[in-house]
Parts: structure tokens; sequence; C-alpha cells
């Protein structure tokens, strides 16, 4: 178990009242609170962990530092002279201590310092909400602090592991998200339930540090994207070593004597790994936050506006216009960018209601999250990466949008020749067939995260493809793609325009 280091502030002070208190000291929490003090209000955060949340320590940077390594020896071994200077194997235990250092083992000092410098006020303990614009602050001791916000509440809680209702699981101590990132050392033998993001990216990390590792799905492998890029995922997993299953899941679970795991399958078969991890979902944070002080329901996800303000279901009587929920916790994209993008309309939109002045509320304004509604992108750091953004071709047709789809080998690139020897990879663009703009964009290859921003301003700025036409990528690079994905499509094709003309 890792130790955590807690650090206080220096920023303290005794006041009782603040015009914004935020619940939460994760990144989405850190930003509602700075935009906030930057907009001319004092803020209070709140938080019974450690500053910077679950991606400083137990995610987004602890799980790419774990990536990274066998990622760039994996690069070298496939250029020819690049190769022949990489003799050695995987040094696992300089990975972990590089780890290690990118999630400060674990201590806070310098989160802390950051929110000093900002203005922020820190209290540490169990934040709860306690009517209206009222929290208390219960601390390691067990001393409890009342504090009034004059504005508003933001709860930036985040969310933890779920656990499916597979019998023995919950007894047999598994490991989640949190326990793998952190892992002291690599198991002989892993087995993963989920095949999202988490679990296909743990089981590349580890499989690369020298874990026997099997992954268990439901279903398919990165359910809710291009099913092409699932496909590839598995594909490059089973060939570098990883036991994929898809389409089954366990019925029992039992940690035995002698501390391994055992997996009974529906088929009869058993599975005995060292450690198990669970990566089928997460839940919200919202456990003993005093919700039903306000009309809300314990446990549940927060419902908002684009603005994030609450507005799930509540006590007839009760006002909770100065209720906030931003971040995982209201369930509208879970992922750390997104939340800091919600954060930054959040805590301006407080600022702006507390001093009177105008809002910029309108679709992709200051003061909303539009983005959250079809322009999410992400990206999924495994061999091969997958980076997205939009809707995909199923989500376009469940959506009422007619729409046709353009795809490329990114094999078949120039830049890919380059790159590494016997490339795989592909890329897709669903096309609005009405609008001629891009409602959504898949890229599955090595080292494709860096295409996706330009997808991405493509996809919000709703350019036309005419225009894209217009963008013309360096040679070699993967960036080619797009123009690739254009000719692909043929709608804007020299021949078709000449004939549109006549």
């Amino acid at each position: 178990m890792r130790t955590l280091t807690t650090t206080a502030t220096t920023h303290l002070d005794d006041q009782d009242e603040y015009d914004l208190i935020v619940i939460g000291a994760g990144p989405v929490g850190e930003n509602v609170a700075d935009r906030a003090v930057q907009g001319g209000l004092t803020a209070l955060i709140v938080e019974s962990e450690l500053v910077g949340g679950e991606c400083s320590y137990w995610a987004c940077m602890p799980s790419k530092a774990l990536l990274r390594s066998p990622a760039v020896l994996r690069a070298a071994q496939h250029v020819a002279g690049a190769r022949e200077a990489v003799t050695g194997a995987m040094d696992a235990d300089a990975v972990l201590a590089r780890r290690d250092e990118l999630a400060a083992h674990w201590n806070d000092a310098g989160q802390v310092r950051w929110l000093d410098s900002a203005g922020i006020a820190l209290a540490r303990g169990h934040g709860r909400l306690d009517g209206e614009r009222r929290v208390t602050i219960t601390d390691a001791s067990g001393a409890v602090r009342v504090v009034t916000a004059r504005h508003a509440v933001a709860i930036c809680t985040g969310t933890s592991a779920a656990m499916p209702p597979i019998d023995g699981l919950a007894d047999s101590a598994p490991w989640t998200s949190r326990e793998i990132t952190s892992a002291e050392s690599v198991p002989p033998r892993l087995g993963i339930l989920g095949g999202g993001v988490v679990g296909t990216e743990m089981a590349t990390a580890f499989t690369a540090l020298g874990s026997d590792v099997t992954i268990l799905s439901r279903s398919g492998l990165l359910g809710g994207l291009e099913p092409f890029a699932g496909e590839l995922v598995a594909e490059r997993l089973r060939e570098s070593g990883v036991t994929v299953l898809t389409g089954t899941t366990p019925d029992r679970v039992e940690r035995r004597d002698d501390g391994t795991v055992e997996l009974h399958l529906p088929s009869g078969e058993t599975i005995v790994v060292d450690e198990l991890v669970v990566a089928t979902g997460r839940r919200p944070n919202t456990d003993d936050l005093g919700l039903e002080s306000v009309g809300l329901a314990s446990g549940s996800w927060l419902e908002v506006d684009d603005t994030m303000l609450v507005t799930t279901a509540k006590a007839a009587s009760m006002d909770t216009r100065w209720l906030y929920a931003v971040g995982d916790v209201n369930h509208r994209a879970l992922l750390t960018h997104q939340g800091k993008y919600q954060a930054r309309a959040a805590g301006d939109v407080i600022a702006a209601r507390a001093s009177g002045a105008s809002l910029d509320d309108a679709a992709w304004g200051a003061h909303v999250a539009t983005a959250d509604h079809a322009a999410v992108p992400q990206v999924a750091f495994t061999a091969p990466e997958v980076a997205s953004v939009g809707l995909t071709a199923e989500d376009a047709e469940r959506r009422g949008f007619r729409t046709r789809v353009a795809d490329v080998e990114l094999g078949r690139l120039a830049a890919a020749s380059v790159h590494a020897e016997n490339y795989v990879g592909r890329a897709r663009l669903v096309i609005d067939d009405e609008r001629d703009i891009v409602l959504g964009a898949t890229f599955v290859g090595d080292e494709v995260a860096e295409l996706l921003h330009a997808a991405t301003i493509a996809v919000v700025g709703e350019v036309p493809l005419a225009r894209l036409w217009h963008a013309v990528p360096s040679y070699p690079t993967l960036s080619e793609a797009w123009l690739r994905l254009l000719e692909a499509d043929g709608r804007h094709s020299a021949h078709s325009r000449q004939r549109a003309a006549h």
C-alpha cells in the first residue's frame, strides 16, 4: 500500500465564509477555484486525500509513464539501425521508478504550493453539504468546521472503480485502476476484467513489463469507439502475448490460500492469476456528501446544464441554483481534459453570476461546455494508439444524421514506411452528407495521438471539406492521412467539382 504524503498549505485563515467552496482538489476542482479567483472571488477547496487528485497520482500521469517506456522501445525495435542498438530487455524496475517520479512519490507538496500561489485556501478533511450553501469539514482528528459559501458550492469529487456483481469478486481483494497504476512490482500473472481504455492500456503496459496477461471482456475491446479500433488493438495484444478473451466474464472469483486468484468461467475453464484488476466502469464519488440535505440522492450522478449548474430533480422547497457539479461526477465526459474544460466554464460563470455580469451561455459561449455533446477528443495509449473525436458512424446514424464515411489504411502512407517497418493502422472520417462537414474522426496506429487536435478543430469549427482541401499536410508525415481521407471521400475532388459545375 502506497504511503500518501499530504502537505499543509501556507495560505491558511480562520474564515468561515467564502464566495466559492469547492469539494475535491483534483485538476477539475483546482481549475474551478482558479478561474473563480481570477474573476475576483474568494475560494476554499476541500480535500480528504491528495491535492492533484486521481489524474496526478493514479490515472493519467502514472499510467502514461508506464506506457511510455514500452512505446519507445517498440518504436526502436521496428526501425533498422535503431533495432540493432537495442539489445537489452525492458528494465521494469527503472520504469516503475520513473513512474514514481512522475507521480511525485504520492506527495502533494508541489500541488499545495500551486494552490497557495493562486490564492486558493485549502481545508484538509471530508466535505459534506449541510443545507443551502453550507459545508461541514471533518478533519483526520474528527474536528468539525462549518463554512458557508456566499455564491456557490462546486462538487468536483470525481469517480471510483465500479465493482460488478460477480460472486466472490469483492471478497477476493481485487486491484482497481489505483492499485495497478501504483503497483510496486510486476505480477508474474495478471488478469484484467474489462476491455475499455483502462483495461487495454494496462494490458499493453504490463505485458511489456513482463507479466503474463489475460484480459476478459463481456463484449469486444474499446466499446463505444469505431469497431476497427478494438479489433486492431486486440490483434496487437495477442501478437505481444496477451490472452484476449472476449464475450465472456467470470461466474465466480476466489482468492486462494496461497494468495493467487482463481477465475471460474461459464465454459467451465479456470484461470489462475497472481493479481486481478477490475476495470469494468466507474461510479460517482457522491456517497456521504450530504446530498440528501439539498434534496438529492446520495451516491447518484449529478445532472447539470451546460454551465455545470445542477438540474437533478430536487425537493420542491429547495433552491439549488448555487450548486455546481463539474467533471466526472456529472457523467458527461469522463476525461480529465474534458473536466478541466468544464471547470473553466464553471469557474467563469460562477464569477459572472456573482458580479451580475452578462452571461455568454449560448452554444460555444465562454460560460458553457458545448463540446461535451459531440466533440469530445480522447486517446487510448495502447499499441496501436487509438485517437478519436466526435461521433462514430453508429452514433451519427443513431442521432439522425445522413452520413458517409471515408476510410484509409495508414500503412499505405509514405510516412508509414519511414516511421516503421510493416506499419499497420487505419483512419476514418464520419461526414455529414448534407453540410459536408466532419462529424467524427478516428485514427488507429502507432503515435497517432498527435493527429487528433487537427481533427478536433475540424469538428468543433465545422470546417467544410472544400476548405479542408486547402489545409495541406507536410510530406512525409502521418498527417498525410487527411489528404488521403479526402481523396477516399472523393466528393470534392477536381473531377467531382468540374462535373458539378456542368
